[in-house]
């Protein structure tokens, strides 16, 4: 993954946190940042995989 999309999918895990912060609030879930990094970076994984079949689908069209 380069660094540049890597940052990007980062910015858009960081922009939803409160979000994610929210719903496990509700559960009754308490979590710090240092606990959501690794929820964090599967989300960034997932992107980046989903990223890769949407180019790969491009490039079949």
């Amino acid at each position: 993954m380069d660094q540049e999309r890597k940052m990007k999918f980062m910015q858009v895990a960081m922009q939803h946190l409160p979000e994610a912060k929210t719903l496990l609030d509700k559960k009754g879930i308490e979590l710090d940042m240092e606990d959501m990094q690794p929820a964090i970076e599967l989300l960034t994984k997932v992107m980046e995989e989903a990223y890769n079949i949407g180019y790969e689908d491009a490039k079949n069209e």
